[in-house]
């Protein structure tokens, strides 16, 4: 726009110039007449015009090339304005998708949550039935072993004492665990609590005795209980720290600070994980709950 206004202040100084040599001409030429001959005045009056003529050719080309570049000019406005518009445009849509995977993050991440914690039960599974057909060479062994003896007592041994009665036997370890994953999976939190506890009762030594303490603190996370579920989650890392439950377990005791609002407590747990385990998927986990923790506000100088 200051582009087209300097055009115009242009011509009209151009016009300007114009007129007044015009002007001058015509002062010549009359005072030349008062003492010229009628053929030499005639002769200068007919330069005069053909120069009259030059000039308003001039002007109209001068009016061409000014209509020319202003329209250019307005093109470019025109080109620009509708580019800042779609800029504008452009920003607020970033704007608008940085606001929404704001908002979604978080269900992004317990989306992410639930579908480690799938992986984690599948491989509990395999490792029960795993379990379970160690168990049962172990009984096959036992029982081979045992026949002998079996067959002494009952040949020597008809007339002795009857033996006191046999205690209930215990559920296998894989049929406890697995009924009790189930039943944790189909959300009956009472039942598996239940299962899982007896498991810990009667197999406390096993490789899956450490799944089923974080299963236990996990249901109290899920209930709400996140003081009792902290307490849980501490058996498992001082008494299966090399458990594949241990980063979990110090992942959602992490969590359950942060739900508790002690903040400083919630960060310092998650930022150990990923130093003790700054590869796995509950480090990840971490990173992604780390980012949505308010920073901490400066404290106001003392009095």
């Amino acid at each position: 726009m200051h582009f087209a206004f300097k055009v115009a202040a242009m011509k009209n100084q151009s016009v300007l110039r114009l007129l007044g040599t015009v002007t001058v001409l015509v002062v010549m030429v009359l005072a030349a007449g008062v003492s010229s001959p009628v053929y030499a005045v005639d002769k200068e009056v007919i330069q005069l015009q053909t120069m009259v003529q030059s000039l308003q050719d001039q002007m109209a080309r001068m009016q061409q090339s000014f209509d020319e570049r202003m329209g250019v000019m307005r093109s470019l406005v025109e080109q620009t304005t509708d580019n800042m518009n779609k800029v504008t445009a452009a920003v607020g849509n970033v704007n608008t998708a940085i606001q929404r995977q704001q908002t979604d993050s978080g269900g992004r991440v317990d989306q992410v949550s639930g579908q480690i914690q799938s992986l984690h039960d599948s491989v509990d599974e395999l490792k029960a039935r795993l379990a379970r057909v160690s168990k049962q060479l172990e009984d096959m062994q036992a029982a081979q072993t045992a026949l002998p003896a079996m067959t002494a007592d009952a040949t020597g041994g008809a007339g002795g004492a009857p033996s006191a009665p046999a205690q209930p036997a215990a559920p296998p370890p894989d049929v406890l665990y697995n009924n009790a994953l189930r039943d944790y999976t189909a959300g009956k939190y009472d039942l598996a609590s239940q299962e899982f506890t007896e498991f810990l009762k009667f197999y406390p030594n096993t490789d899956l005795a450490g799944n089923s303490q974080f299963y236990l603190a996990d249901i109290l996370y899920r209930q709400g209980n996140y003081k009792e579920a902290i307490l849980a989650y501490d058996v498992v890392l001082e008494q299966y720290p090399e458990g594949n439950k241990a980063p979990a377990a110090q992942l959602k005791k992490g969590f359950s600070l942060l739900e508790m609002g002690q903040r400083a407590q919630g960060t310092r747990e998650l930022n150990s994980l990923l130093t003790r385990y700054p590869q796995s998927m509950e480090a990840q986990q971490a990173r992604e709950r780390l980012k949505k923790v308010p920073a901490a506000a400066p404290r106001a100088p003392r009095g």
